[in-house]
């Protein structure tokens, strides 16, 4: 959340990261956790990049004035019906607006966004249902409802494709943090480290993890996050 990452939180830890990326005229998605002013702004001035933020409770302001606006939401602008996958039948609602962009208090806003999931187990006949609220720098123009659909889904493909590291290399399910916004807080930072790995294209996550494990010198090598950046790491 924003109270527990900080400004400087950011400062020290997201924005160098993201510095060792290129993400010129592409989105990055991110969970609530990242969904912060400074990052935004810094994503879409600095590295003329989008973002594709989720809003949670971390953000009060933003998720009540976005949830207020599709309270009474009607016919959806997108729906997408997925095939049978794994036993389980599954339907995405999609509504966007850029009625809020100069309304909220969030930079470069082109529009906002609610997409409500429901699914329906074949063998139970169990159903569920969420609904997720976000913003993004896009503007109507620039993207339909079904291309945010389309980041969002592409955003949690690899969410659980991090899960099977979580669980393996980072024991997260025997993890002792279970305090307030800690776990969630904690597994978000370990989702990005993840997904930094991934965006360099190693061939083993796990064989990068376990080389790169304790050792702050070869981390900052390895990012070329410090000026004097051993040459040789790639």
């Amino acid at each position: 959340s924003d109270l527990a990452l900080g400004q400087e939180g950011i400062r020290r830890h997201v924005i160098p990261m993201l510095n060792t990326l290129d993400p010129k005229g592409k989105d990055v998605t991110a969970d609530a956790l990242l969904t912060q002013r400074k990052i935004a702004d810094y994503l879409v001035v600095q590295r003329q990049a989008h973002y594709h933020f989720t809003v949670k409770g971390n953000q009060r302001r933003l998720l009540e004035d976005i949830a207020l606006l599709f309270q009474d939401r009607g016919e959806p602008d997108y729906t997408e019906c997925k095939p049978p996958d794994h036993g389980r039948i599954g339907i995405r609602k999609m509504w966007v607006s850029s009625e809020l962009n100069d309304y909220l208090d969030f930079p470069h806003v082109g529009q906002v966004f609610v997409i409500e999931r429901e699914g329906m187990n074949k063998k139970t006949g169990k159903l569920s249902m969420d609904v997720a609220y976000g913003l993004t720098s896009r503007t109507a123009r620039e993207a339909t409802p079904k291309r945010l659909l389309e980041f969002n889904r592409g955003h949690w493909a690899i969410e659980n494709s991090c899960h099977y590291i979580l669980d393996w290399n980072f024991d997260e399910d025997r993890s002792q943090i279970r305090k307030g916004h800690g776990p969630e807080n904690v597994s978000r930072l370990r989702r990005f480290a993840i997904g930094l790995l991934k965006s360099k294209k190693v061939k083993s996550v796990a064989q990068k993890m376990r080389r790169l494990n304790r050792n702050v010198r070869l981390v900052f090598d390895y990012l070329r996050m410090t000026k004097n950046t051993c040459p040789s790491w790639t």
